[in-house]
């Protein structure tokens, strides 16, 4: 399905969107990636989320990605006497390994790896931030903290450790089982949650086996810091604001969005900004002007991808959050002020043959009357090289190969079109130019830029550009006759 804008939605599966019914609105609507979240959900209810969004691929011809989000291990206090407690400021508070039913003074944290990591001074966020805790003093199963802000403490709540890097693995035994599911469903996009290290990432691929490709959440302060080191050995990133805006302080998440938005696109990897975006419309028909205003932030930034949560998964207007998030984008890039910024920030080294192939491409196409660029891909390299450009016409993406299809749908700009394999690039052209006009990328009057690689199907060979005519007439008498 043709989509007239660049940037792509993401929207989650839940109990508002699991049906056959409203999976197929959620795409016509604007979805071109559907998250399933593995925190939720069995893994037969995940197996008939994905059996329908297959159909409904199969249906209208579009490939789709699926992207499978591990929970991750999950950092959360014991149970309480009275189930709650009211923690006051300036109070001493004290955790440790007893798994005694808690109170006003102590509470279970049943997590020995985060007391070996504690030092006098770190802090403790309980409850997504509402609750502060600043360790006094600490052992291997013990830590005494200060109440720096109060609050309700209930059972089982969440606790963030934002100083320390946790001696954690990012994949729990629950995650390692849901990855060897979904990968042996053939999910596309596999993301990885709590990744504090590149290390984290590189365990991940092993798993994987190539299966999918490996999307890292960047929630944690070390994984900012470590955040060159982690998009090397990562295929895509997602910007998970929720927990950066409780790790670290509100203020600091915006800056951080725009440097990890930019260095993404540098290194053509797709990158999702994520997280509270339309969140009033979990409950109301209509977004605040703030949350507009957010989502139109991130696509001015360059951003792959805009991601729905509860809106979609969980909220009363799923169709109506994808559809706005529809609407701000289509503005947005007709906006002068967005074609501005984005050519502002084009700043790419281009050292390749390939990377100088898909400048060309741009350059061609922007100072000429070209209506597409369509490229020939099997990695799906070349797609996103072309992506990092952000062109002003459309990009065609031709592969011979589903996975590359699904996954490129989560990049910036590009339509997947399923293509035959190829031995001579007269072929490629004329493939090219019947999928522009079938696609209504193009008219029999109209030129197309196309690059591809020879030899033909193989991964990282493009060598070739060509500016050529739809019209088919004028492509066989004037491509040259190359060899089989």
């Amino acid at each position: 399905m043709r989509r007239h804008r660049n940037v792509k939605i993401v929207a989650t599966l839940g109990p508002a969107s699991e049906t056959y019914e409203s999976i197929r609105a959620l795409h016509e609507a604007g979805a071109d990636v559907f998250r399933l979240n593995m925190s939720h959900g069995s893994h037969d209810s995940i197996a008939e989320k994905h059996r329908i969004i297959r159909q409904i691929e199969d249906e209208l011809d579009s490939p789709i990605a699926i992207l499978a989000d591990l929970q991750g291990p999950k950092l959360r206090v014991g149970t309480f006497a009275n189930e709650a407690e009211e923690l006051v400021s300036g109070a001493a508070f004290r955790l440790d390994l007893d798994e005694t039913p808690g109170d006003a003074t102590r509470a279970c944290l049943p997590h020995p790896e985060i007391f070996a990591a504690l030092e006098p001074g770190a802090s403790l966020l309980v409850n997504d931030g509402k609750i502060r805790l600043r360790v006094t003093t600490c052992g291997s199963d013990f830590a005494e903290t200060e109440v720096v802000i109060g609050g309700t403490i209930s059972n089982r709540k969440g606790v963030n450790v934002p100083d320390v890097v946790l001696p954690l693995a990012a994949l729990s035994d629950k995650d390692r089982a849901d990855l060897e599911f979904v990968c042996e469903l053939g999910v596309d996009w596999l993301a990885l949650s709590f990744v504090q290290r590149p290390s984290d990432v590189e365990e991940a691929r092993e798993l994987v086996k190539g299966r999918a490709a490996v999307l890292s959440k960047i929630e944690k302060p070390s994984a900012v810091e470590s955040f060159s080191d982690i998009l090397a050995v990562s295929d895509g990133i997602m910007v998970a604001r929720g927990d950066l805006g409780v790790e670290l302080p509100v203020q600091n998440v915006p800056p951080i969005q725009k440097r990890l938005v930019r260095k993404c696109r540098a290194a053509a990897k797709p990158v999702i900004v994520a997280t509270q975006m339309l969140e009033s419309m979990i409950e109301s028909p209509m977004p605040t002007r703030a949350e507009v205003s957010d989502v139109a932030t991130a696509i001015y930034e360059g951003s792959d991808a805009i991601m729905l949560s509860a809106e979609s998964a969980a909220g009363s207007y799923p169709v109506e959050a994808v559809t706005t998030m529809d609407n701000v984008a289509r503005e947005v890039e007709t906006d002068p002020t967005y074609r501005e910024v984005i050519m502002a920030s084009r700043k790419v080294e281009r050292t390749t043959v390939a990377e100088g192939i898909v400048s060309a491409a741009r350059e061609i196409a922007e100072a000429t009357d070209i209506s597409s660029i369509c490229c020939y891909t099997q990695s799906g390299t070349t797609a996103l090289l072309i992506a990092r450009e952000r062109p002003q016409v459309p990009i065609l993406a031709l592969s011979s190969l589903r996975t590359t299809a699904r996954r490129l749908a989560l990049s910036w700009g590009v339509d997947c079109v399923m293509s035959e394999e190829l031995g001579r690039f007269k072929h490629a052209v004329i493939g090219a130019a019947r999928a522009a006009r079938s696609h209504g990328y193009a008219t029999e009057e109209s030129q197309i830029v196309v690059t591809a690689g020879v030899p033909f199907n193989v991964p990282g060979t493009t060598n070739i550009l060509r500016v050529a005519p739809c019209q088919e007439s004028l492509i066989y008498p004037n491509e040259p006759d190359d060899g089989e």
